[in-house]
C-alpha cells in the first residue's frame, strides 16, 4: 500500500512539474535591472533632447522637435565655442601629460629605480583627495600668479588631474616592450636616443595613444577645476551643462550632456582596441 501510495505521489508531482525550467529568472531580474540602471537615464537624456513640452505628471513628452537644437546651435549661442574650448583645452592637456609621462613612464618601467612603488603612488595624491577644498586653494594661488580665468591655468589644472592616467598607463606599455630588442639595437650599433625612438616608442605607441585618450576624456569632462580656476572667463562644455541644468534648461543640459557622451563613448571602444592584456597586466607593477 506504501509502494503504490509513493507512486501515485510520485506521477502528481510530475504532472505538476512546469514543461520549462525558471532557474533563469532571478538572473534575468538582476540583468534586467543592471541594464534599466544604465540604460534608463540614458533613454530619459535622449528624450530630453527632443522634448518641446514635457512636464509632470506626463510620463512622456507632450511635442517632439528639434527647436533646442537650433538655440544650441545657433549663431547668437555660445556651444560652438564652448566646444572648441574644451577640445582645445583637452589637447593641450594631452600634450602636457604625455610630454611628461614618456619619460617618467620609460624611467618608471625600464630602469630600476629606488622606491619605484612610492614614485608611482605619488602620481595618485590628486585622486586622492576630495577636488573641491583642492581647487579652491589652486584656484587662490593662481589667482596670485596670475593664471585664474585663463586657458593654461585650466590646462595645467587637467594636466595635474590627468597625470596619473599618463604614467600609470605609459610605465605599463614601456614595461611590457622585451628588453631584449633594444639591447638588440644598440648591438647592431643604434645609440640610446635612436633604439628608443625606432624600437622602444613604436611598440609602447598603442599603449601611450589610450594613455593619452584617457587624459583627453578626463579634461574634456572635468568640471570643478575649470570651474574654480577658468570660470567666467574660459566656458567649456561641463560649465555650459551646469549652467543650463541650474537654471532649469532641461533641454539645453541634455543636448550638452549629448555631445560630451558621445566621443566618450567612441575613443573608450578605441581604448580597448589599444589596451592590450600584457599591458593592462603591468599596471602597478
Amino acid at each position: 500500500m506504501s509502494a503504490l501510495s509513493m507512486q501515485d505521489g510520485r506521477a502528481a508531482g510530475k504532472r505538476l512539474r512546469l514543461p520549462f525550467d525558471l532557474k533563469w529568472l532571478p538572473r534575468a531580474i538582476v540583468l534586467g535591472l543592471v541594464a534599466f540602471a544604465i540604460f534608463g537615464p540614458l533613454a530619459n537624456l535622449l528624450l530630453w533632447t527632443v522634448a518641446e513640452r514635457w512636464y509632470f505628471p506626463h510620463t512622456l513628452p507632450l511635442e517632439y522637435g528639434f527647436s533646442y537644437w537650433a538655440k544650441v546651435f545657433s549663431p547668437r549661442g555660445v556651444a560652438w565655442e564652448s566646444l572648441f574650448t574644451s577640445v582645445f583645452i583637452a589637447l593641450l592637456a594631452v600634450i602636457g601629460s604625455l610630454a611628461l609621462a614618456i619619460p617618467a613612464g620609460y624611467a618608471l618601467g625600464r630602469l630600476k629605480l629606488p622606491a619605484r612603488g612610492l614614485i608611482l603612488l605619488v602620481f595618485l595624491i590628486p585622486q586622492a583627495f576630495p577636488n573641491l577644498p583642492v581647487y579652491v586653494n589652486i584656484a587662490r594661488f593662481f589667482y596670485d600668479v596670475g593664471l585664474n580665468g585663463t586657458i593654461a591655468g585650466v590646462v595645467l589644472v587637467h594636466v595635474t588631474h590627468g597625470l596619473v592616467f599618463a604614467v600609470w598607463i605609459a610605465t605599463a606599455s614601456f614595461a611590457a616592450v622585451d628588453a631584449e630588442l633594444e639591447e638588440a639595437a644598440r648591438s647592431m650599433g643604434a645609440g640610446p636616443f635612436r633604439a628608443f625612438f625606432d624600437v622602444t616608442l613604436p611598440l609602447a605607441l598603442p599603449g601611450l595613444m589610450a594613455s593619452g585618450i584617457f587624459v583627453f576624456l578626463e579634461s574634456l569632462d572635468e568640471f570643478t577645476g575649470a570651474y574654480f580656476v577658468g570660470a567666467p572667463d574660459v566656458q567649456t562644455l561641463p560649465l555650459l551643462l551646469y549652467t543650463a541644468g541650474a537654471g532649469g534648461n532641461y533641454q539645453i543640459a541634455s543636448i550638452t550632456a549629448l555631445l560630451l557622451l558621445v566621443p566618450s563613448i567612441f575613443f573608450m571602444l578605441v581604448v580597448e582596441r589599444f589596451l592590450r592584456a600584457d599591458v593592462l597586466s603591468r599596471i602597478g607593477h
